[in-house]
């Protein structure tokens, strides 16, 4: 079992170091590349105000967060969620760089998961292209018209689309098990196809059939379709 978490945070300007803080972080959990529905999702208090330019980025004023809670009362929770999955996020220094500041600063350790950076992921997929989440948005055809403003839980429900389009698509779920285990009390379910009891009739003509034994027979022993039936399935 694989189990990510897609995550984003909003905070007060770009540098912890020149005292900015978070005020918000977003988690999806996705198991085996598969949303579960699962979510992690908080407000923080940055305990100093919100400058007017992060306000125009994410829309969250001094006045909304004055109420929320400080990190130091939600890090346990958020710990708890993650534990020690791999976390997928876009332009993951810094992210990363912010929540181990927080932990820095309740003397706790630092996050030691492994981490996948979106950003770097799209710049080897595509060299040249813009990355940003709006430009992979445009660029994989994916809807982002709710995002006015960014926001943390939003951003990271996006972006776990985008990532799952970075890594091969939604096809990647095909390699899934049959039943996959999140935790206790939680499963997600993946229902195999069902097979027919009788397969199709066949549409080929006795000559097409033919033409296409015959075909097979120059391909080798090791061919493919050499696994498949040389009789034709009569039509009832």
């Amino acid at each position: 079992m694989t189990r990510e978490i897609v995550l984003d945070t909003e905070t007060t300007g770009l540098s912890p170091v020149t005292g900015d803080r978070i005020v918000e972080i977003g988690c999806v959990e996705l198991i085996n590349h598969i949303p579960t529905g699962r979510h992690f999702h908080i407000y923080l208090n940055p305990e100093r105000d919100v400058p007017d330019e992060a306000f125009r980025v994410h829309g969250l004023s001094t006045e909304f967060l004055r109420d929320k809670p400080l990190f130091r009362a939600e890090v346990d929770g958020f710990l708890e969620f993650i534990t020690d999955a791999t976390l997928v996020i876009h332009n993951a220094p810094f992210d990363m760089g912010f929540l181990n500041y927080e932990l820095e600063k309740l003397g706790r350790p630092g996050l030691t998961n492994e981490v996948i950076d979106t950003v770097m992921v799209a710049r080897e997929r595509h060299p040249g292209a813009r990355v940003s989440l709006d430009a992979l948005c445009k660029h994989y055809g994916i809807d982002n018209s709710k995002r006015v403003l960014h926001g943390a839980l939003l951003d990271s429900e996006i972006l776990a689309d985008v990532y799952l389009e970075l890594i091969g698509g939604r096809q990647v779920a095909l390699a899934l098990v049959a039943e996959t285990h999140v935790e206790p009390g939680i499963t997600v379910t993946i229902v195999p196809a069902r097979q027919r009891p009788v397969p199709l009739a066949s549409r080929l003509s006795d000559s097409e059939f033919a033409a296409h034994l015959k075909l097979l027979s120059t391909l080798g022993a090791d061919a493919l379709w050499s696994n498949y039936p040389t009789e034709q399935v009569a039509a009832e």
